[in-house]
Formats: C-alpha cells, structure tokens, sequence
C-alpha cells in the first residue's frame, strides 16, 4: 500500500488515494509572482502534516520521485513558507509544516518541529503507512489511513486520556471488498512495554472502538511481549489481533560511534 495523502485539507479531490504518484507539472511563477502548487506537493504537504513530519528518504519514496529530486522540491515548500527543513539528529533530514503550511493545508495542527524523543516513532508509523498501502487489497478495497493527528483532534474532550492508536485504516463498504465496512487500529511497537499495559491497550482497543482488528506491526525486541499480550487473551478476542513485523524501512541503521 502506497503512500497517499487520503486525509483531505484543502479539497476532497486531493485526498483521494492514488493521487500522490500522479505525473505533475512543475510549479510556475504566475503574474503575481505566486508559486504554484502541483498535486504532488499538495499530497506531500499533507502527508508531512498529518505524520508531524517526514524524513527525506521516505517522503522521496511517498512522493514516487528520485531522492535528488527531493531537494528541489522541498525548496519550493520553504519558498512559499509552508515547510522547514533540517537535521535533526542521525540520518535523512527532516521536513515539516510551518504554521503557515498548516494553515493553508486545512490541518490546523500545532506547527512544531518533530520531537528528537519521537523521531523514531514517527518515522516507524510512515514506514508502516508506506508499506500498507502497498498491498494489492489496498487499492482494490478503496482503503485510506486516518492518521493519530486526526484522531486526537477528534476526539471529544471526555474521552480524552483514553489510549489512542496509531492510525486507523478505514475500508469502505463498497461491493466485493473483502473488508468494506470494517475498521481496522494500527498500533506500531518498537520497544516492549510491560506486558500488563500491552494487555491492558488491546482490550481497551478492542472493546471500547469496537475495532474489526488491530494489527501490531513491531520491531524484533517488542515481538515477544506483543505476542505473549495477544496469546492471554480470551480465545474468541485472539482472531481480532493480528502481530507482523515492521518493514526494513522503517528502521535507519545504528549511528556510528
């Protein structure tokens, strides 16, 4: 399952999947001296805010161009003042919205730059979305990604403190789809957490959002206590959690020393 921005800010017509690696014109300059935006660098701007920002070398795959194409691109951004840009720590650089690029997306989520502590994460969930959208059943299903950012925004303020998941990943109730209708949580593990608080999650999932199934994608050292969560509870919930391994992607290598 391929990257695509499904997540609409600025028009439905945007955020419709299968957009994002559609061939594009280069921006132009009009007579107001205005850049003009394709729909490859609207599809890239919401992706970067709808997953508080992006490293280089998965937005240029999001994005279906060359990594040396990507700095062009992103100069573009930075000169119509909705995306910033920098290293922020080991590995590719980073881009994210500005609160300008937030405001003329339609997200309207705080414009921050991504927290070094969360780095990981967050490039652990846009690997998963990359790699999930790459399934055939992606694309026959209709399939689209709704990400944490929404689903915190939406949240009604009672409800809040409650766990949220990663991403939702919803298929619509169109005819012949395997899973139309259904509502899947995605939860991303990289380390293990105590196996109470991983039960606790799953049944709190499973229960409160009356989720179809919540598919763990985790990191080789959080697989085991994932799992062991999973195997504890009852027989008739154990169908409803699916445990994969995430994708090479979504992991940078060790920083050298």
């Amino acid at each position: 399952m391929t990257a695509q921005a499904q997540d609409s800010a600025t028009s439905a017509d945007a955020a419709r999947p299968g957009r994002r690696g559609a061939a594009a014109r280069p921006a132009r300059r009009g007579a107001a001296d205005v850049i003009q935006l394709t729909r490859r660098d609207i599809d890239g701007l919401l992706l970067c805010g709808e997953h508080y920002g992006a490293p280089y070398d998965l937005l240029a795959a999001a994005l279906r161009v060359p990594p040396g194409r990507l700095p062009t691109i992103l100069g573009r951004w930075r000169r119509t003042g909705y995306a910033a840009t920098g290293r922020l720590g080991f590995g590719p650089r980073w881009c994210w919205l500005t609160r300008d690029g937030m405001n003329a997306t339609g997200l309207g989520f705080p414009a921050v730059r991504p927290a070094l502590g969360r780095l990981a994460h967050i490039r652990a969930v846009l690997a998963a979305r990359l790699w999930l959208e790459t399934s055939p059943g992606w694309a026959s299903g209709h399939a689209w990604w709704h990400s944490e950012r929404r689903l915190r925004a939406g949240q009604p303020t009672a409800r809040r403190g409650g766990h949220v998941a990663d991403a939702e990943i919803h298929w619509p109730s169109i005819p012949g789809s395997r899973y139309a209708g259904q509502v899947w949580a995605v939860e991303v593990e990289l380390t293990p957490k105590p196996i109470a608080r991983t039960t606790r999650i799953m049944g709190e999932l499973l229960t409160s959002m009356q989720y179809s199934l919540v598919v763990y994608l985790t990191a080789p050292a959080a697989r085991p206590v994932v799992s062991r969560a999973a195997a504890s509870l009852p027989p008739g919930e154990q169908p409803r959690i699916a445990v994969r391994e995430l994708p090479a992607i979504a992991f940078l290598p060790e920083p050298p020393r």
